[in-house]
């Protein structure tokens, strides 16, 4: 019952009914992987607590996910064009179910660091295939423009909706439970996608470069390690200056070597039309402003609010759905008004939802629910607009290259969010906590607002008040640094797709 395909089209075009079947199954598995990115928000506090996990451990749980995702895209698009993407998206879609399992009862944080970097390899396996079969499934350009709007608000939407399945899931259970509610989706998912999902004819005459993936890996994550450690209240500079060292050598290698391979796995040449770079852009930097928004929000409203993780995740409820309901809108109005004027019109109306928000954060909720529908109308339909450019600017025979480029710039904006907001926060943090003089407290306490709460444990009630409000004061003080600069983030790359976007491509 599977369909057999040529590179780049179908040999006998599935039935309306299939290819919608089709997009539902890539979209669940699609689902998985975004929701698996920020699932960990309404958690981590209580994961931090039962885990004794420290403020840099607790990024890393994070970013261990979308940093392997990032450095693996790319080799897994090739490997998807090489061994077929059902294939490849079969297998990984078993991988993350039995990741998941190992996730969930992780015994220290270490163990989970581990588990979510195998879920980020499962994750890396299924991406590219997701958009690649939607691809090869949809010939009619209208119709897979609508489609890839229905992947592109899945996308952004899940990433968006993760907080409130956290918050749902840990009003009843263990913070284990935001992953073990993968493993029934993969069960059934699995052999729906076996029966129905269609085969791509295996092109072997490309290589697939394992080194070139672990040369752009390890160099992301070396980056990162480097931003991290800049973040901290007393960095290790000679730390910080080998990881720059070693981020900035492995990606000089990485870009030597994608230059003179006749098989590259990131071909910059792409690049040179404007659509897809505008496009590359704005999916990355509106992921970037998401996620690192999302992380700080969550945290907030638990830990400085007094939020249950579920009303936590309800607060954020007014985003996922503006981005659920942005993103097929989008689709269908792309090939009338074109990419450049879709994305400069969504980044702005995102910007100016963000703006809205940092400005109305104390405000009444009426207020601050306008502002999140504006942000998530806005983030919804950048990523419509952008993965729909990228997926038609390049031909069928490249559909792996293209969706890789496109998910990495999603994946590796969501780790820049979370370690470029995340480092934000620890630094204003650490540069605005004012303890008292007399204060008898570990020095952890200016790592982040979990440590000085875990500590207040420990002091008397008096004690522990005080401290309470005065790292609460200083979590303040970073929540409204990360949200003006991913404010002015999304700001500025609307000012980008204007300079050059409409300059350089037919609107």
């Amino acid at each position: 019952m599977s369909f057999s395909t040529t590179p780049g089209q179908t040999q006998s075009p599935p039935s309306v009914r299939r290819r919608w079947l089709v997009l539902a199954i890539v979209s669940v598995a699609l689902l998985l992987i975004v929701i698996d990115m920020t699932v960990l928000y309404t958690a981590l506090p209580r994961l931090t607590h039962d885990l004794h996990a420290s403020a840099s451990q607790k990024l890393w749980i994070i970013n261990s996910y979308a940093l392997v995702v990032s450095g693996l895209l790319l080799g897994m698009g090739t490997l998807g064009d090489r061994l077929g993407h059902k294939h490849l998206f079969l297998s990984g879609l078993a991988l993350f179910g039995l990741a998941s399992l190992l996730a969930a009862y992780a015994p220290n944080p270490t163990a989970l660091i581990t588990a979510r970097a195998l879920l980020g390899v499962a994750a890396a396996m299924m991406m590219p295939a997701t958009l690649s079969l939607i691809r090869i499934t949809f010939a009619d350009e209208r119709e897979r423009a609508v489609a890839i709007g229905v992947w592109a608000s899945v996308a952004s939407g899940g990433a968006a909706f993760g907080p409130v399945v956290g918050g749902f899931l840990l009003e009843h259970f263990w913070w284990g439970s935001v992953f073990l509610i993968n493993v029934p989706i993969v069960l059934i998912a699995l052999p729906l996608g076996w029966l129905f999902v269609p085969r791509s004819q295996p092109d072997t005459s490309r290589p697939w470069d394992l080194h070139g993936s672990l040369l752009i890996m390890v160099g992301l994550v070396a980056g990162t390690f480097a931003i991290k450690e800049l973040g901290k209240h007393a960095p290790s500079w000679p730390l910080t200056g080998a990881a720059l060292l070693i981020s900035t050598l492995f990606l000089t290698l990485f870009v030597r070597r994608q230059s003179r391979s006749a098989f590259p796995l990131l071909d910059f040449s792409l690049f040179r039309n404007a659509a897809f770079a505008t496009s590359v852009m704005a999916a990355l930097t509106a992921s970037a402003a998401l996620i690192g928004m999302e992380l700080v929000f969550s945290q907030r409203l638990q830990l400085v609010l007094g939020f249950s993780p579920l009303q936590a995740g309800m607060a954020i409820m007014p985003l996922p759905l503006a981005a659920f309901l942005a993103g097929p809108l989008a689709g269908k109005l792309l090939p009338q008004i074109g990419s450049a004027r879709l994305l400069f019109a969504s980044l702005t109306l995102a910007g100016l939802g963000m703006g809205a928000y940092l400005l109305w954060h104390n405000a009444p909720q009426a207020l601050q629910t306008l502002s999140l529908v504006l942000l998530g109308l806005g983030i919804g339909a950048a990523m419509t607009a952008a993965s729909s450019t990228i997926m038609q600017s390049v031909p069928a025979s490249r559909a792996g290259m293209a969706a890789s480029i496109e998910e990495m710039s999603y994946e590796l904006g969501g780790a820049l969010g979370v370690t470029l907001m995340g480092s934000l926060l620890s630094a204003v943090y650490s540069a605005t906590l004012i303890l008292p003089s007399n204060s008898n407290v570990p020095s952890s306490v200016r790592d982040s607002l979990d440590e000085a709460l875990m500590a207040a444990e420990g002091l008397s009630r008096e004690h522990a008040a005080q401290l309470g409000e005065l790292a609460r004061n200083a979590f303040d003080g970073g929540f409204v640094a990360v949200l003006t600069a991913c404010t002015s983030l999304l700001l500025l790359a609307a000012l980008a797709v204007w300079r050059w976007g409409f300059q350089r491509q037919p609107v």
